[in-house]
Order: C-alpha cells, then sequence, then structure tokens
C-alpha cells in the first residue's frame, strides 16, 4: 500500500510538470532589440558629430593674420572695450610718432617734441661722438697687443717695437692686456647701444610728459635770507644747548599761481 502510494505520488508529479512547460509561453527577447537600437543610436549620434566637427574648418595663416592685424587696429581705439576719445588718440599719437623717429634718426624725435631740443640733440650725438673715440683708442690698444703676440708666435723673438725684445713684457703679461683691450672695446659698443636706447626713451618720456600731464608753468621760486634757530653742545652737559643762538641761512620759498 504503501508503495503504490508513492508511485501515484510521483505520477502526479511528472504531469503536472509536463503541464507547466507545454502552458508557459516563450516571451520576445528586447533584449537584443534594445541592444540593436542602442547601437542605432550611437552610430547616429556618431555621424551627427562627425558632420559638426566637418563644418567647423581650421583657420588659416592668412585668416589668422588677418585677425590679429584686426585686433591690434581695435586697441587703437578701444581700452577695455571703452571708445577712445579724440584727444586721448591725438596724445598717443604723438607718442608714438616721437619714440620711433628717435629710433630711425637719434635726436628727431626730441626735435618732435620741442622744449630744449637744441640742447638734447648736441648732447646725444656728442655721446656717439665720445664712444667712437673710446672705441678706436680701444681698438688700437688691442691690435697693439695682438701684432706683437702674433709676430712672436711667427717669429720667435720679440720685434723691434715698443713691446719688443727692449721691453720686459712677456707673453702671458701681453695676453692679459690683449683680452683686457679687447673687453674695454666690447663694452664701448654695449655703453653706445644702450645710448641709443636712451635716446628712445627719452623721446618717449618727454613726449607723455608734455601731452598727457599738465606741467604748469605758474610756479614762482623766491631765495631770501634768513636766520634758523641753532644749537651748541656745552663741554660736560649730557644736553645741546639752544638759548640765544640763531644760524644765518637761506629760505626758499615756492608758490604755485
Amino acid at each position: 500500500m504503501h508503495k503504490l502510494s508513492l508511485l501515484i505520488g510521483l505520477l502526479f508529479f511528472v504531469c503536472s510538470g509536463y503541464g507547466q512547460n507545454r502552458d508557459t509561453i516563450p516571451l520576445p527577447d528586447t533584449t537584443r532589440t534594445d541592444t540593436i537600437e542602442s547601437g542605432i543610436v550611437v552610430i547616429d549620434s556618431a555621424r551627427q558629430d562627425t558632420v559638426i566637427q566637418d563644418t567647423v574648418q581650421e583657420e588659416t595663416r592668412a585668416e589668422r593674420r588677418a585677425r590679429r592685424r584686426e585686433e591690434k587696429e581695435r586697441e587703437k581705439y578701444y581700452y577695455k572695450d571703452i571708445l577712445k576719445d579724440s584727444a586721448r588718440l591725438e596724445i598717443e599719437r604723438l607718442s608714438r610718432v616721437a619714440w620711433k623717429r628717435s629710433l630711425i634718426v637719434p635726436g628727431w624725435g626730441q626735435y618732435t617734441n620741442g622744449g630744449v631740443w637744441w640742447i638734447k640733440v648736441p648732447v646725444i650725438y656728442g655721446g656717439f661722438v665720445a664712444s667712437a673715440l673710446v672705441f678706436d683708442y680701444w681698438q688700437w690698444y688691442y691690435k697693439m697687443f695682438l701684432d706683437e703676440l702674433q709676430y712672436r708666435e711667427a717669429n720667435g723673438q720679440g720685434s723691434s717695437g715698443i713691446l719688443g725684445m727692449n721691453s720686459n713684457w712677456t707673453v702671458q703679461g701681453l695676453v692679459q692686456q690683449k683680452d683686457y683691450g679687447r673687453r674695454n672695446r666690447d663694452l664701448t659698443i654695449v655703453i653706445t647701444l644702450g645710448w641709443y636706447g636712451l635716446n628712445v626713451v627719452e623721446a618717449y618720456v618727454d613726449s607723455i610728459l608734455k601731452n598727457r600731464w599738465n606741467v604748469s608753468d605758474d610756479l614762482s621760486m623766491k631765495i631770501s635770507p634768513t636766520f634758523m634757530p641753532g644749537s651748541v653742545y656745552a663741554f660736560g652737559s649730557p644736553h645741546f644747548s639752544t638759548r640765544n643762538l640763531v644760524t644765518p641761512g637761506l629760505k626758499m620759498t615756492l608758490t604755485l599761481k
């Protein structure tokens, strides 16, 4: 009886499992469809990005130069997006003209600015003349020792000049003096270039002071004699004494009208 009940339960279990498999409806495979549709969207997005990227053209060299030229031209008339007035533009033009002229011809910018240009221009060219004379001297000094060294290297003995056999100059001493002359000659060239640059800077600064700032001529100065209270040290006393002591001097008074 127990075996029969076990057999009937096993048959019931097999039949119910078979029925459940037949009643199950297979669901559609949406995972693949969604994946395919997502892939289509990604492809379309990539195509769209490609189209947008193709529409942005790289700036050519000529266009870049033209753009920079326009930006520089705009900077002449605008300061932080604020339009400059005609007076400011004229002042900037005069300053540019002054230093550019001094860059081309030393002293030309000083003449353009006016004022005491008749003093500045001779000083500028006097500096160039002095630089030329100093350069010529150190060049002669350098060549004198260089020629003596070359003569001794070629002939094995000193020349008949002031640095030759009748002198006490050694080869080491000649080399040192040659280098000394060459260093001073090169330094003279650097100083001359600095003097030329100072001429340009002076023209620009003088133009700014004349045109951008108002330095009034309504200024008077008066110098007059006066007496100032003085002090003396009394021997044996730890303090200075100022009683009944005055010192003559000059008083300068500046008056703005």
